[in-house]
């Protein structure tokens, strides 16, 4: 039987817009959140940790994506290193992220429309938005990803227009009023708050990773892969910290926690409710949901083909379009998203908002994953030391030991504080490993594919 293959039409600039703009949503939105939990000053030591993991990670993975460029990514590594089991814990770790981030994106795009038109319902225009870039993801990669690298650079020029502006109005001693979790001195409290709150710094980072699900359509993936990567998490770091900072200063930061669209109304609070650059902010902001939006649905078309295409899932989502894309991974995504932006019922048992517990969810599963990824880097070293590596973790063993530690610090943490997501995203798990065991009983596996 003849498997499928993806072509390879992407450089580097096209994988660093895709690394940046898988993430750049998470400086719009859902950070602040964080606040709630930890303060501004609290938050801020949260993400520097988090910025930490994530570049330890960063030059960690970026071995494994080069020695191994399959449209699995994770999967593909922990296949190689565990076998079935390991690959199916890695691959449905991030399916749940890639397939549960998308629905918080999609009701954030929602809330920013719905400052320029108040009667839109945000739910509806989320679904909207599934629609067009679904769409625009099946019409073909190379188009795709020449949309997410401008939507990512216009996304990241509107990040420094908005420092700019309201730059004037910045004081640190509104950034730091209560910024240890409501308190000005730092307390056991303050530091239980700093823990609870590492799902919305991971925000800041999450799906960089999802490049890697690209190395196959990347051209010549030794060398542009670790080019785009390390450029990608600098650029994210700087517009992080920034970001948070500057709109935390300009006000009351506690006006910014738990909303949607910290942004706008902190822009708001500086120029105006009508002012031509709040409007220019609401308009061009949705450039940074939509490059993540964008950019993560081919992250989880991929996963859904590299899962069929080793007979993990059924062989028909491996199935490519006319246009070369994995067209049924593509809705098959989509219909899950679309179904967790209406699950208010389930999230409200929870006490948290639609946006949080998606954020949550998607967090759960991107840290089983960095645990999962630097545990297969550590066996590769160790069992395939003859593997071809065009790029070698710096500093290694201490790097990937660093990005590990810190994952299970993150991941003790967040089942601390999140009993219930973490309840059922252990329930996800289990019921996706059954149905992966189910799929493979029948025998239409290709282990090949992984380990190309």
């Amino acid at each position: 039987m003849t498997v499928s293959k993806l072509k390879p039409t992407l450089g580097t600039l096209h994988l660093w817009g895709i690394a940046v703009g898988l993430v750049i949503s998470g400086e719009y939105f859902g950070w602040s959140y964080g606040w709630g939990s930890a303060g501004t000053l609290g938050f801020l030591c949260t993400t520097l940790m988090v910025a930490v993991m994530y570049t330890c990670f960063i030059f960690s993975f970026t071995e494994l994506t080069t020695a191994i460029p399959n449209a699995g990514g994770p999967f593909a590594y922990s296949l190689r290193a565990f076998g079935p089991a390991g690959g199916m814990i890695a691959g449905l770790a991030t399916l749940i992220e890639f397939v549960f981030a998308p629905p918080a994106i999609a009701m954030a795009i929602g809330a920013y429309l719905n400052v320029q038109f108040p009667g839109l319902d945000p739910k509806w225009a989320a679904v909207g938005a599934y629609a067009v870039f679904m769409s625009l993801n099946i019409v073909g990669v190379s188009i795709a990803a020449t949309f997410e690298l401008v939507v990512t650079i216009l996304a990241v020029f509107e990040l420094l227009v908005f420092m700019g502006v309201v730059a004037p109005a910045f004081s640190f001693s509104n950034f730091a009023l209560g910024g240890w979790a409501g308190s000005d001195t730092f307390s056991l409290g303050a530091l239980s708050g700093m823990f609870a709150a590492i799902p919305f710094a991971i925000w800041f980072f999450l799906a960089i990773e999802g490049a890697a699900m690209a190395a196959e359509e990347a051209k010549d993936p030794k060398r542009t892969i670790p080019r785009a990567y390390i450029a990608g998490i600098l650029t994210l770091v700087t517009l992080a910290i920034s970001v948070m900072i500057f709109a935390g200063g300009v006000g009351d930061w506690r006006a910014l926690a738990n909303i949607n669209d910290p942004l706008p109304q902190a822009m708001k609070g500086v120029v105006g409710e009508n002012s031509n650059w709040m409007h220019m902010l609401v308009w061009i902001g949705l450039f940074g949901l939509v490059a993540s939006f964008h950019g993560i649905i081919l992250g989880y078309s991929r996963q859904f083909f590299a899962l069929a295409r080793a007979g993990f899932l059924p062989k028909g989502l491996a199935k490519l379009s006319r246009f070369h894309t994995p067209h049924r991974a593509i809705l098959a995504g989509g219909v899950v998203g679309i179904a967790a932006i209406f699950s208010d019922g389930l999230v409200n048992l929870q006490g948290l908002s639609l946006t949080a517990a998606m954020i949550t969810m998607a967090v759960f599963g991107a840290i089983v994953m960095y645990i999962m990824s630097m545990l297969s880097l550590f066996k590769l070293r160790h069992s395939e030391p003859q593997l071809e590596r065009s790029f070698r973790a710096p500093g290694y063993p201490l790097v990937p030991a660093i990005a590990l530690v810190l994952a299970l610090v993150c991941l003790v943490a967040m089942v601390w504080f999140n009993a219930m997501i973490c309840g059922i995203f252990i329930g996800l798990m289990c019921l996706g490993s059954l149905f992966c065991v189910f799929v493979r009983s029948r025998g239409d596996s290709h282990p090949a594919m992984a380990s190309e």
